[in-house]
């Protein structure tokens, strides 16, 4: 389990096929914050963009770790296939605050942002999500971006699509990846947790990417 409060950001390095075809899916290896693996243990889960990842190998001293993606994660994420800058997430604790909302590192769906501008002292940050995650989106709600736990601000629901708004404070700008994207950036997203399970109860089916 995960709190949407970003920990630190990091870069994948490298990312190295595992076999011979698309099959295989890939060994990243990630450079990390000075410090920042000093807690890690092997076995241990790091989210990647939101994207829950297991820790196959780490070097304390030299601030990197790997992480092996299936092809099926690399299908149904954004951001994970190729070098860059990605945000960083420890798994909960079970006496850590709760400064989020609940996250379990599953990717429901990639969004596509339509408008990134500076309002004021912050940033409007507008995103097209799949028509499926649709009924799970509600004004003052949450959502996770890219592994970030944010509140939606506006939600206009179109035939094909449904866009949200969210307004980013610098801070967050300042402190996560959500300050490099740009319209046409694909992102990851997972609902609410509570949301889904509401869903479930009701007798709904669960989104379908």
């Amino acid at each position: 389990m995960f709190t949407g409060i970003i920990t630190g950001v990091g870069r994948i390095v490298d990312a190295s096929p595992l076999g011979a075809d698309a099959s295989h899916g890939q060994r990243l290896t990630i450079e990390a914050p000075a410090g920042y693996l000093d807690d890690v243990a092997l076995g241990d889960s790091i989210a990647l963009n939101g994207a829950c990842m297991t820790v196959t190998s780490f070097d304390a001293g030299n601030r990197r770790f790997t992480i092996d993606i299936s092809a099926e994660s690399l299908d149904k994420t954004a951001g994970l296939g190729e070098p860059g800058p990605v945000n960083l997430e420890k798994a909960l604790r079970a006496h850590d605050r709760l400064g989020g909302h609940l996250v379990s590192g599953h990717v429901d769906g990639i969004g596509t942002v339509t408008h990134f501008e500076p309002v004021g002292e912050s940033w409007e940050l507008r995103i097209s999500a799949p028509p499926a995650l649709a009924r799970f989106l509600a004004y003052k709600g949450s959502i996770t971006v890219n592994g970030v736990s944010l509140t939606v601000n506006r939600v206009v629901d179109h035939q094909l699509s449904c866009e949200f708004s969210i307004n980013l404070i610098p801070h967050t700008i300042e402190n996560t990846t959500l300050g490099t994207l740009r319209a046409g950036s694909r992102i990851n997203l997972e609902i609410d947790l509570i949301a889904r399970y509401v869903e479930r109860m009701l007798g709904g089916s669960l989104p379908r990417h």
